[in-house]
C-alpha cells in the first residue's frame, strides 16, 4: 500500500507540474452493441453556444488568406459552436464525430516556411466533418498533411488558441490529433478512448499507467485536473456494463462524463486554469442521435440525425441562449429554424 501511495504522489507531482490548459474531457465507450462518444465543455465564461445543422454540398474555404485551402462539403452534421464562429463538437451524417478541446502545449506549423493550403483553427473539425466517414478515412487522408493549421487569438483573450482533435465512429474506432513543436502526431487506435488536456496525449498515457497499476476499485484521483479526469474516465468507462440497453448504456455514458465534469460556478482565483462544466453532449454513433445536457438547463434533448434531409441546402439553427439556458426537452429537431449560416473566424 505504501508503493502505491508513493506511485499517486509522484503522479500527482508531474500533473500539477504539467496541469496548465482549461478543462475538458472526451470518452468513447465500446458495447456489445452500442458506440457513444462523451464529451464535457469546460470554460471560465459563457463560450456562446448554440447547436447548428449544416447541410451538404457546401462550399467553404479555409478562411486564412488568399491561398486557403477550399473544399465542397460531402457530409452534412449538426455541431455545436464556440461563440457561433467555430466548430467545437459535432457528428456527420455518416456517424463521424469530433471534438476540439483544449492543449496548452500545441504548436501549429509555421506559416512562413509552410507552402500548403492555410486553414484556421475556427474550421479544423468542420473540415473534417465535412469531408471522412470514418477515422480510418479520415486519419490516411489527414497523415498526407492536405493543409497547415493556422490559429488566432481566443475571441476576448490575449492568448492564441491551442486545441487538439479527437474523432470517433460507429465502429468504435478513433484517433487523436495534435500540433507538437509545429509537426502533426496522430495517434491512432480503438484504444483511444480518452482524450483530456495537458500533458500531450502520449504523456496522458504513461501516467495513467499508474493508476492502472493501482486499480481503480482500490484509488482514484479525485481531482478535476486533465490527468486525474483522464485516469477517471479511463477506468469508469470500461467498467461500466457492455450488454445494456441503448438506454441504459446511455444512462452510463452520462454518468462517466459527469462524474469528470467541474462544479458550474468553480472558477478559483488561485486556480484559474479550473473551469466549470458549461455543457456535455453524447453521441449515440449506432442511433444517429446526438445528445446536448447543459449546467442550467434541467433537461437533456436530443437530435436525431436519421430525421434530417442533409441535401435541402438549409442551415437550420437551434438559439440556447446565455449559458445555454434556454429549456427544450425530448427530441429537439422541430425546434431548429431556418437561419443564414454562421461565419468561421477568418485569419488575415
Amino acid at each position: 500500500m505504501k508503493k502505491a501511495i508513493k506511485k499517486v504522489l509522484f503522479a500527482a507531482g508531474l500533473l500539477v507540474a504539467v496541469e496548465l490548459a482549461m478543462a475538458c474531457t472526451r470518452v468513447v465507450y465500446l458495447g456489445n452493441n452500442d458506440v457513444m462518444t462523451a464529451r464535457s465543455m469546460d470554460w471560465k465564461s459563457d463560450v456562446g453556444t448554440n447547436l447548428w445543422i449544416l447541410p451538404n454540398n457546401v462550399k467553404r474555404s479555409g478562411m486564412a488568406g488568399p491561398k486557403s485551402i477550399q473544399w465542397t462539403s460531402k457530409y452534412g452534421s449538426v455541431v455545436a459552436t464556440g461563440y457561433d464562429i467555430s466548430t467545437t463538437d459535432g457528428v456527420n451524417e455518416k456517424g463521424l464525430a469530433a471534438n476540439l478541446l483544449w492543449l496548452v502545449e500545441s504548436e501549429y506549423p509555421n506559416v512562413k516556411n509552410n507552402k500548403k493550403p492555410p486553414l484556421s483553427i475556427s474550421l479544423w473539425a468542420q473540415y473534417v466533418l465535412d469531408n471522412y466517414a470514418t477515422v480510418d478515412e479520415a486519419i490516411q487522408a489527414l497523415a498526407q498533411e492536405p493543409f497547415m493549421i493556422v490559429t488566432d487569438q481566443v475571441p476576448g483573450e490575449k492568448r492564441l488558441a491551442t486545441l487538439h482533435l479527437s474523432i470517433s465512429d460507429a465502429t468504435g474506432d478513433s484517433a487523436i490529433i495534435e500540433y507538437i513543436g509545429g509537426k502533426q502526431v496522430i495517434h491512432h487506435n480503438r484504444q483511444y478512448q480518452v482524450m483530456t488536456n495537458s500533458p500531450t496525449f502520449d504523456q496522458q498515457l504513461a501516467l495513467n499507467t499508474y493508476w492502472k497499476q493501482i486499480g481503480g476499485t482500490t484509488m482514484l484521483p479525485g481531482t478535476n485536473r486533465a490527468a486525474d479526469r483522464f485516469a477517471r474516465a479511463s477506468f469508469y468507462i470500461n467498467a461500466i456494463p457492455k450488454d445494456a440497453t441503448p438506454g441504459y448504456s446511455l444512462a452510463s455514458v452520462f454518468s462517466v462524463i459527469r462524474n469528470t465534469s467541474v462544479p458550474f460556478g468553480l472558477n478559483t482565483e488561485e486556480e484559474p486554469n479550473i473551469s466549470s462544466t458549461r455543457w456535455r453532449t453524447v453521441v449515440d454513433h449506432k442511433r444517429g442521435l446526438y445528445f446536448f445536457e447543459s449546467a442550467v438547463s434541467p433537461n437533456v434533448f436530443w437530435v436525431d440525425l436519421k430525421e434530417i434531409d442533409f441535401k435541402d441546402g438549409q442551415t437550420r439553427k437551434l438559439e440556447l441562449g446565455a449559458d445555454q439556458a434556454k429549456v427544450y426537452a425530448g427530441k429537439a429537431n422541430s425546434s431548429f429554424k431556418v437561419a443564414p449560416p454562421f461565419q468561421f473566424l477568418g485569419i488575415q
